[in-house]
């Protein structure tokens, strides 16, 4: 059976994130190729990320804005439905044959233009609803067709015209002596007539001189020929059938067209694809249907989908790479059960309901690990996968200088570089030309594009990280951008937001912060006039800023 895995990293991904998502999910395909992993860009993809994509030549991670469940990731696509002009007699046979009380009914074009409900039938024909006539199936009325009543009487047509014709049928057993027939008919009636008969050939003629539009001869009975001559010169259509008369008149009733049921969509829950499964399952669990059908923007059925669908596991499942705190997955990743968590950050993730598989480590690198995982399978990545990775480790470790960097990192990147046939200080200098965020991109785009929310004891704050050769851009535009960052702590009801600009070449960073004041006092970091906090020698948001943020915290709330 085929199982689908989501491979996430966290929002406003980063290199690392996006590179180590790709190339787990190649290892996984390779390892399970039953199964289907699609990798993920959860928000916007960076320039110098799609960049080296474009450079090795692969396919990047599909962007996704949430994972919330939508009708169309659990509707059942080729659900039972009905096609108008199928009679009640089929429908019902459906209704049974898929043990539901509800079908969806669709026209030629495939639209929905109602549902077929078993409770509705049943009070028709019981007249529970006290209609009149024309409203119910207790009366004579029938509309129909002949072709569709001989359909349902499994009748041969012996003589008649216009079979396909649907008409208004009253209905007449002949139950009396030929004498009292007559009588039994009303005089001047407009209706067309259908008279079910038996073995009765005085009532076969009595039928036709008083121009009846259908016979129904019952029992298989032999039929004279004159009155079949008689009936065609009338344009009478006389129909043959095996059933009783009993039989036959219950089942008259039943060679309705579906559509003329009373099938108004008016109080039917329609589902779109897109709808969020969040948003409908408290109605589709309080409604007394068990299944809803799901229309297309032009109106015609995508599927449906059915009630204890909601009880059962997901369609996906999550991996988690480059995080596992859920501030930091995609909105509606809480609905989709994780199964697997590569990372290098600290643990910070919900307890999960089952055992999942946790590759974690001290490494500078996410893509480290999953290089680790190719090589303890027996793999060899495929060029291009191996660039993917180099590109990943590269950036993540600042080109091995981050104090995050371990010697595995560099053993690492030495052994893809031969893989790929990349050196990495190459692959560095280009990936630095791409994309200077200060230079080129709005505040709002600067602070969002690699940025990670934390909550720490009673406090919730975001730092943004920018890597810039040219850290006086920062000073050229801190207004702007502190303006953009009050923004988003007021948003986002934060205590503080700090950019962390980082010079790799140089070695050092700047801090421009946001906020409660009493926390920015605490940090212990120069400040300048310009407010700007001065870091030398910090270049991982991991390992050296957000460690002293915590710390600055705890100072706080003890």
């Amino acid at each position: 059976m085929l199982r689908t895995f989501f491979i996430s990293g966290h929002r406003n991904p980063d290199v690392d994130s996006l590179a180590s998502a790709f190339a787990l999910a190649e290892l996984r395909r390779i390892l399970h190729p039953e199964n289907e992993y699609i990798p993920i860009c959860p928000g916007i993809m960076s320039e110098r990320a799609a960049y080296l994509f474009r450079r090795f030549g692969v396919k990047p991670p599909v962007r996704r804005n949430d994972l919330w469940l939508r009708m169309q990731d659990i509707l059942v696509a080729d659900a039972p439905a009905v096609r108008a002009g199928t009679t009640l007699f089929d429908a019902v046979e459906t209704l049974r044959e898929n043990s539901v009380q509800q079908l969806p009914v669709v026209d030629a074009a495939g639209k929905v233009v109602g549902m077929l409900d078993a409770l509705v039938l049943l009070s028709r024909l019981l007249n529970l609803g006290g209609e009149g006539e024309d409203e119910n199936f207790v009366g004579r009325r029938v509309r129909s067709s002949v072709k569709l009543i001989a359909h349902v009487l499994d009748a041969e047509i012996l003589a008649g015209t216009n079979p396909e014709k649907l008409r208004d049928f009253d209905v007449y057993v002949a139950a009396m002596r030929a004498a009292s027939f007559s009588d039994h008919i009303p005089a001047g009636t407009s209706r067309e007539l259908i008279v079910i008969v038996g073995d009765r050939p005085e009532i076969l003629w009595k039928a036709i001189d008083l121009g009846v539009r259908v016979i129904i001869v019952t029992g298989a009975r032999e039929i004279p020929g004159g009155v079949l001559a008689a009936a065609r010169l009338r344009r009478i259509s006389v129909l043959k059938t095996a059933q009783d008369s009993a039989s036959v008149a219950r089942r008259l009733k039943l060679a309705m067209p579906v559509e003329h049921l009373r099938i108004s969509p008016a109080g039917t829950l329609m589902l779109a694809p897109s709808d969020r499964l969040r948003d409908f399952r408290r109605r589709i669990l309080r409604s007394s249907s068990e299944l809803f059908p799901v229309v297309n923007m032009d109106g015609t059925l995508a599927g449906a989908v059915f009630k204890k669908t909601l009880s059962e596991p997901p369609p996906f499942s999550l991996i988690l790479v480059d995080h596992n705190e859920p501030e930091q997955s995609l909105p509606g990743a809480e609905e989709i059960p994780v199964v697997e968590v590569v990372d290098h950050h600290r643990i910070g993730m919900v307890r999960t309901a089952s055992p999942i598989r946790f590759t974690g480590d001290v490494v500078g690198s996410t893509c480290t690990l999953v290089a680790r995982m190719f090589r303890s399978a027996g793999i060899v990545p495929a060029a291009d996968t191996a660039g993917i990775l180099l590109g990943g480790v590269i950036t993540d470790t600042l080109l091995l200088k981050s104090p995050t960097t371990v010697p595995e990192d560099c053993e690492t990147c030495a052994w893809l570089e031969k893989l790929c046939g990349v050196p990495a200080r190459e692959l560095m200098e280009e990936l630095l030309k791409i994309d200077s965020p200060l230079a080129a991109k709005s505040a709002e785009d600067v602070i969002g594009g690699d940025c990670k929310t934390y909550a720490e004891n009673d406090f919730k704050f975001s730092l943004a990280q920018v890597e810039e050769t040219n850290l006086q851009l920062l000073r050229l535009r801190r207004e702007e951008l502190e303006n953009a960052m009050r923004a988003r702590v007021r948003a986002d009801g934060l205590n503080f937001f700090g950019l962390f600009v980082t010079d790799a070449v140089r070695e050092t960073s700047d801090l421009l912060a946001v906020g409660d004041e009493e926390i920015l006092r605490t940090l212990h970091y120069d400040r300048g006039e310009d407010g700007i906090f001065s870091l030398p020698g910090v270049l991982s948001r991991k390992k050296q800023l957000l460690p002293h943020m915590l710390a600055v915290l705890s100072e706080l709330s003890s």
